[in-house]
């Protein structure tokens, strides 16, 4: 059969015609059926990467499948009718597989594949055994193997088929019957080459049914004009993290301005850990507090997910925060919906760690808001007041507790209007006191999550004018950032609790990951720099004279390893149902790691001390 002429209809009376899949009862193949993942793939496509050549049978319906070997030889040309993966072929190194041909093919994954092993055993002698999890061991959502691939896999892997495409001009019906035709949920508005809109299935439904809009009408009238996009070199991460903030399910690829596919959240479903798209679109379906507590709930296990997947703690972190990103906007909206629209301008402001992009499963609130110089207290301040309660009760409902120090919105003093805010940081640069450190080291890592984000970039402009201009507030800072030492002995070994119920562990939060974001936050300072999360200020100060570059990239190096062990020991704790904590026991790991430990603290204790005879600490 041509690749161009298959029709999932075609689907049923292939699996009867299967040697193997055509042994199982109808039924069976029934539900088989509604289980096959299937998509049309174009030329010269990946299929699948190694890793998940390991974990998802894959069945040719049609086309021509080459694969490779770790040198990108050939090994192999399918023809439809064959199977792949589960570990087929392991033995001749295949590593790859690439469609010489436009092709159709459907996956199945282990679980459902085991459940019809154990109706039919005849099938093992056909299909490749299933590997189980140990007896009590529960597998992450998503595909732990499968999500290595999401840091290191680009755009341009995830493309199966030629962008279909269609004039602004064309009718709704039109789209319609294309994307029926197509089998795709989307259409993309091109008009001399170049990218104008998209339709999705959705806009058909809510834009056109649901209102009763003409269907001859042009489909240009129900498009997302200039639609969000992303390169196809982009890393696949970038599109993720797009998606889930921008709670979208569709997005363009173009390379350059050529537009050259479209991948969909369902693309990313299949690599795992981007289920943050998925808990993402969840959340802002949600119209109560009960169902946001539901959503928030999962996060843990998303955590616990990319740890298993050794997902970076520079990913992880963006990934994790998303999602309090999302809870916390829509809150906003709800609160709004309960109060009416806001009477003038705000931003609310995340701070701390969920402004730099590097939260873990749940913490403790820090946020602000950020008022338009509009407001008035008399006739503004019982609004506000009302929705920065309603958000931070709702955040502490869904395990953002409250900050322990009181630094949220719902306190009257960090809901203020932006002249105020000035005034503030202003006397904290000019009159660093113990409290203004303080509060310098909470509220100047400071991100936009929802409103007007030009009232925070203009505050955030100037304050770090003025601090650039302070060696004396730099001095302080420096002061204050060294109260945090890594944990190393006399002759340089590490240096263990002695005595309680952390005995021979290290904390690796507060004399690890917290002595470098202290350290970035002095660099970023002292040079200016806009960037809030803490590896990007390391990369950012490379070349502004006030760290070498060498100590930068140390830093960097030494921040990722340490957050990452971080998060794998929270990863094995959660598997154990443990609450996850940051004490790690030197016993949990293997010497290779402890050296690395070690080494990181070293560089850490180092740049400290360079840091402190620079600006001359012990003198002040």
């Amino acid at each position: 059969m041509s690749p161009s002429l298959f029709e999932l209809s075609d689907l049923p009376e292939a699996l009867r015609q299967h040697r193997i899949f055509g042994l199982l009862p109808q039924a069976s193949r029934a539900r088989l059926a509604e289980s096959l993942q299937v998509r049309a793939l174009a030329p010269q496509i990946e299929v699948c990467s190694a890793e998940d050549l390991q974990q998802r049978l894959h069945w040719l319906l049609a086309g021509e499948v080459a694969l490779l070997d770790g040198q990108a030889q050939p090994v192999l040309v399918l023809q439809p009718g064959e199977c792949f993966g589960l570990g087929l072929g392991a033995q001749a190194d295949v590593q790859h597989a690439v469609t010489r041909t436009q092709a159709w093919l459907a996956s199945l994954d282990a679980a459902t594949l085991e459940s019809l092993q154990l109706e039919l055993p005849a099938l093992a002698y056909f299909l490749p055994a299933v590997k189980r999890a140990p007896r009590g061991v529960e597998p992450a959502a998503g595909d732990a193997e499968a999500g290595r691939n999401l840091m290191s896999m680009l755009v341009r892997h995830l493309i199966r088929r030629e962008p279909v495409t269609l004039a602004p001009q064309a009718s709704i019906r039109q789209a319609a019957e294309l994307m029926s035709k197509q089998g795709v949920s989307s259409v993309l508005l091109v008009e001399q080459g170049r990218l104008l809109g998209l339709i999705t299935d959705r806009d058909l439904r809510n834009r056109v049914l649901a209102v009763g809009l003409d269907s001859e009408r042009p489909v240009a009238d129900i498009a997302t004009l200039a639609p969000l996009t992303i390169d196809v070199h982009k890393p696949v991460f970038d599109a993720l993290l797009l998606m889930a903030r921008q709670h979208i399910h569709h997005l363009p690829v173009l390379d350059g301005e050529r537009l050259v596919g479209m991948i969909t959240a369902s693309d990313l479903n299949e690599q795992h850990s981007t289920s943050a798209v998925c808990l993402s679109g969840e959340i802002y379906k949600h119209n109560s507090l009960a169902g946001l507590q539901q959503a928030a709930a999962k996060v843990q296990r998303l955590q616990q997910s990319l740890a298993l997947a050794k997902v970076s703690a520079y990913s992880s972190g963006h990934i994790v925060t998303s999602i309090t990103d999302a809870i916390t906007s829509r809150l906003l909206q709800l609160g709004q919906d309960k109060l009416g629209p806001a009477p003038v301008d705000y931003v609310w402001v995340a701070a701390g760690s969920q402004a730099r992009n590097e939260q873990s499963a749940r913490t403790d609130q820090d946020n602000c808001m950020v008022l338009g110089d509009a407001y008035d207290p008399l006739l503004h301040g019982a609004y506000f007041k009302a929705l920065s309660q309603f958000v931070c009760d709702g955040l502490n409902a869904c395990g953002y507790v409250y900050c322990p120090g009181e630094m949220m919105a719902m306190n009257d003093a960090w809901r203020l209007p932006r002249w105020r805010w000035a005034e503030l940081f202003e006397h904290w640069v000019h009159e660093p006191d113990p409290t203004a450190l303080m509060l310098t080291c909470v509220f100047f890592d400071q991100r936009a999550v929802h409103g007007n984000a030009a009232l925070l970039d203009e505050l955030r402009r100037g304050v770090l004018q003025k601090t650039k201009a302070s060696s004396v507030f730099l001095a302080f800072m420096v002061g204050n950032a060294l109260q945090h030492v890594p944990p190393l002995g006399l002759f340089g070994g590490i240096s263990t609790l002695r005595k309680g119920e952390h005995r021979g562990c290290v904390d690796l939060k507060h004399n690890g990951v917290v002595p470098i974001v202290d350290l970035a936050r002095v660099f970023a300072l002292a040079g200016a720099l806009p960037a809030v999360n803490t590896s990007d200020r390391l990369q950012g100060v490379v070349g502004s004279h006030v760290i070498s570059e060498q100590s930068a990239r140390d830093l960097r190096h030494a921040l990722e390893f340490l957050a990452f062990m971080r998060l794998q020991h929270q990863g094995r704790q959660c598997q154990r149902q443990q609450p996850p904590d940051n004490f790690l026991h030197l016993d949990e790991i293997s010497n290779f790691e402890r050296s690395q430990l070690k080494d990181a603290f070293t560089v850490v204790k180092e740049v400290q001390h360079l840091l402190g005879q620079r600006y001359q600490v012990g003198r002040l």
